[in-house]
């Protein structure tokens, strides 16, 4: 049997000024997505392409639910998250931290 995994995400631009929170499947492919401009809309506008958080979850709905949760959280709080997790920031890309386990 096949697991999926499902991810909720924020990302960050440059700056740290602009948050972004989203749900995948393949994180991975997702932050390159991100990175490469691939789609139009809010991330490609203001240039928000760090991985800064993420969660992982078994279950989508579990996923979907989180997302429209944070989404509702003030500025203050997301930043009280993202600091909790990764309190200088870093991009998490390329950390292998989402990866499972061999």
């Amino acid at each position: 049997m096949i697991t999926k995994v499902y991810y909720v995400y924020i990302l960050t631009n440059k700056n740290h000024t602009v948050l972004y929170t989203g749900v995948t499947n393949d994180l991975e492919r997702r932050c390159f997505e991100h990175k490469q401009k691939k789609n139009k809309g809010f991330t490609k506008k203001y240039n928000v392409d760090r991985l800064i958080y993420f969660e992982r979850f078994d279950l989508i709905d579990l996923a979907i639910d989180r997302e429209k949760q944070i989404k509702g959280f003030s500025r203050e709080k997301k930043l009280e998250l993202i600091n909790q997790f990764n309190i200088e920031w870093k991009e998490l890309l390329h950390t292998g931290l989402f990866k499972d386990p061999l």
